[in-house]
């Protein structure tokens, strides 16, 4: 691509006969460098703007991949924490209806020995009032002895 400058300093042969006026040209080459160089410049800045955007692009795209892999990330370990804790609920039920249950056997069986133990004391007693009875009876049978003597 040419340069302003190469513009700027290009020189033509002159020629006697029929040749271009050397004002205008000059002139016209002055014009066109002038245009020329704020196109170049303009195209500068358009590669430059165009380069920055593209690095800005770039970098908004890494973004982008980084909250995408952290979304994802992010809800495997929601759905993680969510299985933990459901085996979490099932393990304390599960303990809970162990405990239950060895609370519910244990009062069974206290039931059973305390069943055990009125039955004897019943049997204690019946026995207790069959012997008071027997004692009475024969304390009776003495008083009747006595009194008749």
């Amino acid at each position: 691509m040419i340069t302003p400058l190469e513009i700027e300093n290009k020189i033509f042969s002159r020629q006697m006969r029929k040749g271009y006026n050397t004002d205008e040209v000059d002139d016209f080459l002055d014009d066109l460098t002038k245009d020329y160089e704020t196109l170049y410049k303009e195209n500068i800045e358009s590669k430059q703007t165009i380069s920055k955007l593209e690095e800005d692009m770039k970098h908004y795209k890494s973004i982008e991949t980084t909250l995408q892999s952290t979304l994802v990330m992010a809800q495997s370990t929601a759905e993680e924490v969510k299985n933990v804790a459901k085996q979490q609920a099932e393990q304390i039920i599960n303990d809970a209806q162990i405990n239950a249950r060895k609370a519910v056997d244990n009062l069974e069986t206290e039931i059973t020995l305390k069943t055990r133990q009125l039955e004897d004391i019943k049997k204690q007693f019946d026995i207790y009032k069959a012997k008071m009875e027997s004692l009475l009876i024969s304390q009776l049978e003495l008083l009747k002895d006595i009194k008749d003597d």
